[in-house]
């Protein structure tokens, strides 16, 4: 089931590769199937195209974590912070501080 929601976003994309919505369910398909690369390449795309609130960065944050990058994670994380309060997500913003504290 997942892999036909891979195909169908894949689909969506092609004809319409400027969506952000499709790129970051992209993104999330192919993090839950462990497909780290490609998750940071969907989302890195999604976040060119979309001033995200925040979540998004969790999610590049975590994939990255998952492929030992881990100082590319921790800027996912900063700027994960600065979209956050800056979109009105304090919560968010400490769960990302903490996320960075337990990094160091």
């Amino acid at each position: 089931m997942v892999t036909n929601k891979i195909e169908t976003l894949k689909a969506l994309i092609e004809k319409n590769p400027n969506n952000p919505l499709n790129r970051y369910g992209l993104a999330n398909e192919y993090f839950k199937l462990g497909k780290f690369e490609e998750a940071t390449e969907e989302i890195s795309i999604y976040l060119s195209l979309k001033d995200d609130e925040g979540a998004a960065y969790r999610l590049l944050g975590e994939a990255l974590l998952k492929l030992e990058r881990n100082q590319e994670a921790k800027e996912a994380y900063k700027k994960g912070i600065e979209a956050a309060y800056k979109h009105g997500h304090p919560g968010m913003a400490e769960e990302f501080e903490e996320t960075l504290e337990l990094m160091d």
